[in-house]
């Protein structure tokens, strides 16, 4: 597939991103290659990576535990050192092999370790395919919080090799495929109606879509960076969704969740708030409810839950002058930024949820 130019590096798919990749080090000189990995990436993918690799350059491997409970300033910090120890320099490379959180980390590290060593993102799951590890965000959690911390610096380059979600458990499966329908939802009517019935989608032969909702993703990028204007749109579901994937993650007692699980509730929340202030119509919403909630199960909230779930809005970092935002539907493929709702809405949105 033709390759994607996002702003200011490529996204390759399949088998040209490794002949891209040993073309680059060829034409840049590293002192050593280092590979972040968690044990997932580590059994299964990294044994098809390094047969793929041209080099005489050193190369090591750092594996951290996965999980979103890892995604933290102290493991940062652990691999800072393990850098440090294994003689990283400016001209040394990492290459992020994993899901969301290894993209995420190993971006932030590399970013800011000796002010930024340069690396290339290789995801593994069909979350970080379709999200985590294109745009340039990196970064880590603070105290439970998604990402608090954490920089806006482009990869060298991403390669998305399909064949590393061959053997992807399904729940793993579902969690990228919210970020897919989000971008229909958002930017693309013709993207979303592709998925309205699962039954006939050939997941066997799933690389334009991934390509599709790829592009989707790193056209709005491209168009605002650093997230000033219309990427808000890309936070749709993220408000409310983030809020209940932080409240399970604190909370051990509570079934844990994927991202893209957390996502779901809150990309049919988010729509119910764009129903109630006469964005979309009751039709939209009923199907983008039904569509959702065929992929999904439902969250278990309690109504005692709820306002916990609420009062992490405000630490959300979409947040600005201290109001929570929103980027709701307006209609189906199309956004509307720097919205608001009363915490009565949003109640109404949980109830709708769980009715």
């Amino acid at each position: 597939m033709v390759p994607i130019v996002s702003n200011g590096y490529s996204i390759y798919f399949n088998q040209e991103g490794y002949v891209s990749l040993n073309a680059y080090l060829k034409e840049n000189t590293f002192s050593k290659i280092f590979i972040l990995v968690d044990e997932s990436s580590n059994e299964f993918c990294l044994q098809n990576l390094l047969p793929q690799i041209e080099t005489e350059t050193v190369i090591e491997i750092i594996e951290l535990e996965s999980g979103e409970e890892n995604k933290t300033i102290e493991t940062c910090a652990q691999v800072w050192n393990v850098l440090i120890e294994l003689g990283a320099d400016r001209k040394s490379l990492m290459i992020n092999l994993g899901g969301g959180v290894i993209t995420d980390l190993g971006g932030f590290v590399a970013s800011t370790y000796k002010r930024g060593i340069s690396f290339i993102n290789i995801p593994t799951t069909l979350l970080s395919m379709v999200d985590a590890s294109v745009g340039g965000k990196n970064g880590v959690d603070l105290g439970g919080l998604k990402n608090q911390i954490g920089t806006i610096t482009n990869p060298a380059m991403v390669i998305i090799d399909s064949s590393y979600i061959e053997s992807l458990p399904q729940n793993q499966m579902r969690s990228g495929l919210a970020e897919m329908l989000k971008h229909g939802l958002i930017a693309k009517k013709s993207h979303w109606e592709k998925f309205k019935q699962m039954q006939v989608i050939d997941f066997a032969d799933f690389d334009d879509l991934i390509r599709e909702s790829v592009e989707i993703k790193s056209d709005i990028v491209t168009q605002d960076p650093t997230e000033n204007g219309i990427r808000k749109a890309l936070n749709f579901g993220h408000t409310l969704g983030h809020a209940i994937e932080t409240y399970f993650l604190e909370n051990p007692d509570k079934t844990s969740l994927l991202h893209g699980e957390a996502i779901a509730a809150g990309m049919i929340m988010e729509s119910f708030i764009s129903l109630e202030q006469n964005l979309i119509s009751e039709n939209e919403f009923n199907e983008i409810k039904f569509v959702l909630n065929s992929v999904f199960d439902k969250i278990n909230i309690d109504q005692s839950e709820e306002n916990s779930i609420i009062e992490l809005l405000i630490h959300d970092k979409k947040n600005e002058y201290g109001k929570v935002q929103f980027a709701l539907l307006d209609g189906i493929g199309k956004i509307k930024i720097n919205q608001t709702a009363e915490n009565e809405t949003i109640n109404r949105a949980f109830l709708n949820y769980k009715s």
